[in-house]
Order: C-alpha cells, then structure tokens, then sequence
C-alpha cells in the first residue's frame, strides 16, 4: 500500500475516526478498567457504528486481559485495532476474476444515489490498473444522467461504455454488451444496474431478466454480483445488503463516500454480520480514490493510529 494512498485512506477516514476516538478517549486518565468503563466502552463503539455485537466482542476481550489493570487510551484503541483487523481479515479479498470466463461478468447493484455508477467505472480503472482489458454495460437505461455519467467516466478510466438510447430495455443492453465483450476478447464486462428500491417486485424482474437474457450467451453469467453502499447511511446498510441479497445472489461489497460519513466503522459490523468479501473502499471522488481494502490499515485508521 503506498504511502500517498494511506494517507488518503487515513483523511477519508477521519470523520469516523474522531467520533470512535472521542468516544473512548473521554473515558481514560491512566485509570484502572472498572465495569462502568467496560460499559461506557461499549456504548461509544456502537455509537460509531460498529454494531452491539461487534461491540460486545471487542470489550468482552479487553475486560478478560485487562480488567482490574491500569490502562491508557491508546492502549485501548490498539487492542481494539487488532481484533478489528482479525474481523476484517477474512473479508479484504479481491473481486476473484476467473480467466476461464472471458468476460468475467460482474453484476452491479445498490441503491441509487449510492456511488454505484461511479463506482463501476472507477472499478475498472483498477482493473485496468492490473492489466485488464474492461469493457462497462449501463443497463440503468432509465436515469438518462446514469447512462451519461458512465459514458463520462467510463472516458476518464479509458474504457469502453455499451449504451442505449434512454428507456431501452436493460436487459438487451447487457446481451449485446456481452456479446461485444466476447467478440472483443474482454477480461471482465461491470453491468451497471438500476436501484430503484421503492418497487422491489419490478427491479427483482428486471435484475432476473438481466441474468436470464445473458444466460443465452453465457450460461454461468453472471459469474459475480457486486453491492455498491454509501457509508454516510450507517445502520441502514445492514438493511440493504439483506434486500439485495433477497433480490440477487451477492457475493461481494463496494463500500463508498467514506469521507463524507463519521459512520465507517459500519463496515466492520457488515463484516462480522455477513462475512462477504469486501473487494474496495472508496475515500474520495477521483478516479484513483477507489483502492483494494486492506483490513490492518483500515482497522488502525478507524482507532486513529499509525500503521
């Protein structure tokens, strides 16, 4: 991880990092680890958004090696880094891409407004990054300015954008962007999807006609399915990776907008929830401010120490 990046990683974090570090820090002049400390402790994780259990876990482990004993603020945060950095670890894996699928087709979905279109591109450009030839489907055919921002930043990361007039169907659009991909000899398609959440019965139609259509051409597409969320919603986002899950098989989490949110610290209750693959986090609008996750860098970042 370059220096430039965690410091990146570090700023993007910082909204979230003062409401955890505040939280415990108000708790801690060298004093002994009483049962009130243990339980205040508890309240401001939760507070910042890493979940009652999350929460229970990371005190519950400090109250069995240090109860009784004096302890310091920083102490605390890096006891607490470490056993984030054990829940995270499992879960900082990269988008598996699979060369016997050329394209390797990525379905992506989330909620509008989620990052989700700028995402897709931004996603590409990484993958570019590692040497692959990207090609990107805007099959949110109804938002006019969807279709026209991927095409503005599928030119920023140099990739190519298959789109169609507004309206189109967004399942015939993902078939020709699938055939074009196999006939230009791609690595990896990145369809970008609806998120119109307010009628889940037609986008579940939608996102199944999506996969059915492309199953003519590839019978195992798609072979992944991205979840795209906004860490400024919090606790929400639990919601959302349920819905989705009920709506398409996810297998892997996009999480973006850290910088705008104090509420980072909800990825590590996503990841103890449901341990999937946390594939990038984003920190920022540009075009190289979307990175692989790395749990140990994070971990130390959300408890504000160096890494």
């Amino acid at each position: 991880m370059s220096g430039s990046w965690l410091s990146r990683l570090r700023e993007g974090l910082a909204k979230s990092t003062r409401r955890v570090t505040e939280g415990i820090g108000g708790l801690f002049t060298k004093k002994k680890l009483d049962q009130a400390t243990l339980d205040a402790l508890e309240d401001a994780l939760i507070q910042a958004d890493l979940g009652v259990a999350v929460a229970g876990r990371l005190v519950g482990r400090l109250a069995k090696e240090r109860f009784g004993k004096e302890v310091a603020d920083e102490e605390v945060r890096a006891a607490f880094a470490d056993d984030i950095a054990e829940i995270l670890t499992p879960v900082a894996r990269s988008l598996a891409i699979d060369p016997a699928h050329r394209p390797h087709v990525v379905l992506v979905v989330g909620v509008n407004g989620s990052g989700k279109t700028t995402t897709v591109a931004k996603y590409a450009h990484l993958l570019k990054g590692e040497g692959r030839k990207v090609m990107l489907a805007a099959a949110d055919t109804f938002r006019a300015a969807a279709v026209e921002q991927l095409k503005v930043w599928g030119d920023r990361a140099g990739v190519p954008v298959v789109a169609r007039e507004t309206g189109g169907d967004p399942a015939g659009l993902a078939y020709d962007a699938l055939e074009r991909a196999r006939r230009e000899g791609c690595d990896v398609l990145l369809v970008d999807t609806a998120g119109r959440l307010h009628n889940k019965a037609n986008l579940m139609e939608e996102l199944a006609k999506i996969v059915r259509v492309m199953r003519k051409l590839d019978a195992s597409a798609p072979h992944s399915t991205l979840l795209v969320l906004d860490a400024t919603v919090g606790q929400n986002a639990h919601a959302q990776v349920e819905t989705f899950r009920n709506l398409s098989p996810v297998d892997a989490l996009v999480l973006t907008k850290l910088d705008g949110s104090a509420k980072g610290g909800v990825l590590v209750a996503l990841a103890e929830k449901f341990a999937l693959p946390v594939v990038a986090i984003g920190v920022g609008e540009g075009i190289d401010d979307l990175r692989p996750f790395e749990a140990r860098a994070f971990a130390r970042g959300l408890m504000g120490l160096p890494a």
